[in-house]
């Protein structure tokens, strides 16, 4: 099979993700091969391919929204029936037996494995994974459609969740790619208003499309005092104008695997009146549900821009760049 690899982290420029020919391992037991048909495009593939996080797996495949048919089933699997569509996620592993999985908080897990990190992943023609951490998808709908679901539906999800954004309250967004031009359609559909704060032309007017009521720079004062927001961007300066607009009580949650420094925070202003920060590491399979059937309750449709499987550096540039309106997606047979 064809696989885009992290040959060496380097900056994107440089195109650190070489095309080779792979051999696919047979699926083990609980496991099963995937036929990929795309895979969504996530700034957490740029912090491998750069490096921003450390190397788990020599020469991984990145990616991690993957859709793809069922083309091999492994001993004991049951769930699945060739043919079927299913998505694989960020998180493809949790020991089950730590605390933080005792407790129901398994994207806690104190040994996980990650998708397109420490597993190969979607970058490529074909994959293996435990058939435990599949979803099914919808048949209505198209691969590149849906792609962009698998993670940054599921995390900006989990970080609306994390930010306690209730219906009829002001959330603000800091950043508009993938992620929060999904979120913003939850939060509307919730009947948040919302406000947008992002240096992207194409992000302005793709937030003004989908209802957001104000647009503005990261560092602008929205009209009147958030309840809360959430940090897209991996920039680590937004946090203290973030937590500034926030109204007494109001949080703020950080949806990124990596930021950037935070610079110093002066309390009365950033925190005080209890106002609260928190981060969002990863998701549990039940965010991944959650998200899936509110996706179809409202639904949510995804903005994406396809590229060759071969194109990847080019996706993740352009990603880098603010170059994209919505998500990017890899699409395997392409041309």
């Amino acid at each position: 099979m064809r696989a885009m690899v992290v040959a060496r982290p380097a900056p994107i420029e440089d195109s650190p993700l070489a095309l080779l020919q792979r051999e696919l391992a047979a699926p083990g037991p609980g496991q099963v091969r995937l036929e990929i048909e795309a895979c969504g495009v996530c700034r957490t593939d740029l912090h491998v391919a750069e490096g921003d996080l450390p190397p788990r797996r020599r020469s991984v495949v990145p990616g991690h929204e993957v859709v793809g048919r069922v083309g091999e089933l492994g001993p004991g699997c049951t769930r699945f029936r060739v043919g079927d569509r299913v998505g694989l996620a960020w998180v493809q592993h949790v020991c089950g037996e730590c605390r933080h999985c005792r407790d129901g908080r398994e994207n806690l897990c104190l040994e996980p494995q990650f998708t397109g990190w420490s597993a190969d992943g979607g970058y490529a023609e074909a994959c293996v994974a435990p058939e435990d951490f599949l979803y099914e998808l919808p048949q209505d709908l198209t691969a590149e459609q849906l792609a962009p679901l698998l993670c940054a539906g599921i995390i900006g999800y989990r970080a609306l969740l994390r930010a306690e954004v209730a219906p009829g309250k002001h959330l603000g967004l800091y950043g508009f790619g993938g992620s929060a031009h999904i979120a913003i359609q939850v939060a509307r559909y919730w009947g948040c208003e919302v406000s947008v704060f992002t240096r992207g032309g194409r992000g302005r007017a793709l937030a003004t499309e989908l209802g957001a009521g104000f647009v503005g720079e990261p560092f602008e004062r929205p009209p009147r005092a958030l309840d809360a927001a959430v940090v897209f961007a991996p920039s680590g300066d937004i946090v203290p104008p973030a937590l500034a607009a926030l109204d007494r009580g109001g949080v703020l949650a950080i949806a990124g695997i990596h930021l950037s420094d935070i610079p110093a925070l002066d309390y009365e202003q950033h925190l005080f009146q209890e106002r609260e920060l928190r981060s969002v590491t990863a998701n549990t399979r039940q965010d991944g549900r959650a998200l899936l059937a509110l996706a179809a309750e409202i639904p949510i449709r995804t903005h994406t821009r396809s590229y060759p499987l071969e194109s990847a550096n080019q996706a993740l540039a352009d990603l880098k760049h603010g170059r994209l309106q919505g998500a990017a997606v890899l699409v395997p047979g392409t041309e």
